[in-house]
């Protein structure tokens, strides 16, 4: 039997999404093993755990875990041999039963040194924690900050001593912070331990003080060990800076867990959840009905259909300012409010054709008024961003589109209800704004292999900057045939391709993680979860966003 023309296509889509998603897992396994086997097997015959050891071991057996950055750092700093994930593995998960966030430096990369994106990656754990009122356990093994680059990690704002600030912050706010330091613990970084709730030492791995024995005897001419200095034994018994004494890793993560059993319950933002129930629609048909090619259209309806429970989702205004679908749904039990950008020619009331993708008048009013809703019925919202960007000329224009784009900023900006963002495709320009990107304080951002993050698409961007580079070569005097724009081109786009990546992105945090889609649900429901644990503490100000 002949294969159809819409059977083909579903299939080269599939290809195209699995070869992605197989590249991911390939990359991933790259940053899995940190350093290296070989100082993974310098690290294990110190009697160490891993960071992912330690984070699997402490979790609960069988339970969801996510990742935050597990590709923060890829294709940077090279000049220094790397550095997977940050130097720092960060996961959501549960321990004894309560979801927390878990941060534990991976001492094979550079020693667990601190490299900038290392202070940007725990910057966001502790934004995680805070957003949501989440237990933070640290797994601390750090020689500190990465001296080479010390200019552009220690004295900023956002810089290593907002660590110490957030710490004060969330003890203030009731979060438990609960520190076990299991390898080295030096300078400034010996505050983060202490400025937790409850701190744990191992025996004879772990050391915390202000300065080494080195540099003790650099400074003053004294002599003392690392261990006499700063080891278990005089940071249990005589000092009293930590309050548990660890004999090795699994006995400082069984006290960890035995602490975590004991933590007294927390009011609920009372977001609302019934059963579970799988979409009716498959959900790996996503991959078939997802456009390799990016400039083709696709019904957005049949995405959701498929991850959500049921493949149950009620329109809002179904008719109108249809660029942009919001409804509600329920994912992994959880009621939320979903504004999707769909990618379909449609057609208005009055017959005006609208291009797919782009953010109109009418949609940006609607997906406006549908975030109001959300606010006032207590509704988390789902944004599944595919967008181009806003619509421009001057019919757009005459009719208020900066006006109408404003509001959907302002309602967005406004909302107190937690928001999560899927970046399944295009993120262009201003249409990344208005579907809240990282810039909007989602709880969780995750885009799928097939996103792409930019002001603009990389052969519109490729096309408006050799034009710039022609202009200058022409008013040089200098010759540019059609084989040299070609050159040019390419060179450009092909630069321009490398920014626009999913790596690239999620290498600079601009997006929590790059998953399979057929990981959404779980991301989403496990985020919702975490939200559920803080009440908004102020009001959604409909007179904000009334523009």
């Amino acid at each position: 039997m002949a294969i159809s023309k819409k059977e083909l296509e579903f299939n080269k889509n599939e290809d195209a999404m699995k070869l992605l998603i197989a590249d991911m897992k390939r990359n991933f396994g790259k940053v899995e093993v940190g350093g290296g086997k070989k100082r993974i097997e310098k690290h294990k015959a110190k009697g160490k755990m891993t960071a992912r050891e330690r984070i699997n071991a402490l979790v609960d057996e069988g339970t969801d875990t996510i990742e935050i950055g597990a590709f923060a750092g890829w294709g940077m700093y090279e000049e220094y041999g790397g550095c997977p994930s940050g130097g720092v593995v960060i996961k959501i998960g549960y321990v004894c039963g309560r979801q927390c966030i878990i941060v534990a430096n991976d001492a094979t990369v550079k020693a667990g040194a601190w490299f900038p994106i290392t202070g940007k990656k725990n910057l966001r754990a502790q934004e995680i924690a805070m957003d949501n009122h989440l237990p933070i356990i640290y797994l601390v093994d750090s020689a500190g900050v990465f001296l080479p680059l010390q200019d552009q990690i220690f004295p900023d704002k956002e810089h290593f001593g907002r660590i110490f600030r957030n710490n004060a912050v969330m003890s203030s706010e009731g979060i438990t912070q609960i520190a076990a330091v299991m390898g080295s613990c030096v300078a400034g970084g010996a505050y983060l331990p202490i400025m937790s709730d409850e701190s744990l030492i191992v025996d004879k791995t772990g050391t915390i003080f202000l300065a080494g024995s080195y540099l003790v005897k650099a400074a003053i001419g004294e002599s003392i060990d690392n261990e006499t200095l700063g080891g278990a034994t005089t940071h249990t018994g005589i000092s009293g800076v930590c309050d548990y004494k660890s004999k090795d890793d699994a006995h400082c993560i069984e006290t960890i867990r035995n602490l975590m059993d004991k933590i007294g319950a927390k009011d609920k933002a009372g977001f609302d959840r019934k059963e579970s129930k799988e979409p009716k629609e498959n959900p790996e048909e996503i991959y078939g009905l997802f456009p390799a090619d990016r400039t083709k259209p696709y019904d957005v309806n049949d995405i959701i259909s498929r991850l959500v429970d049921d493949s149950e989702f009620e329109e809002y205004k179904a008719e109108y300012g249809q660029t942009i679908v919001c409804g509600y749904a329920r994912i992994d039990g959880w009621s939320v409010g979903i504004v999707a950008n769909q990618r379909t020619l449609t057609k208005t009331a009055k017959g005006e054709m609208r291009f797919g993708g782009v953010i109109y008048n009418d949609s940006a009013d609607k997906a406006a008024r549908f975030i109001m809703v959300c606010n006032q019925k207590n509704i988390p919202l789902v944004f599944l961003q595919d967008v181009s960007g806003f619509m421009v000329g001057s019919k757009s224009e005459h009719a208020g589109i900066i006006k109408d784009g404003a509001k959907l900023v302002s309602a967005m900006s406004n909302s107190v209800v937690p928001k999560f963002t899927v970046v399944m495709g295009n993120s262009y320009g201003a249409g990344n704004y208005a579907m809240c990107g990282k810039a909007y304080d989602p709880r969780l951002i995750v885009s799928w292999p097939t996103a792409e993050l930019a002001v603009m698409s990389g052969a519109s961007a490729a096309k408006t900057l050799l034009q710039i580079e022609v202009a200058s070569l022409k008013s040089k005097g200098e010759e540019v045939d059609e084989k040299k724009q070609q050159e040019l081109y390419d060179k450009i786009k092909s630069r321009y391709d490398e920014q626009i990546s999913p790596y690239y992105s999620a290498s600079r945090l601009w997006v929590d993680a790059i998953i399979d889609p057929l990981d959404t649900r779980k991301w989403v429901s496990m985020g919702i979860e975490a939200a559920n644990g803080k009440k908004a503490t102020k009001r959604y100000n409909v007179g904000a966003v009334q523009t």
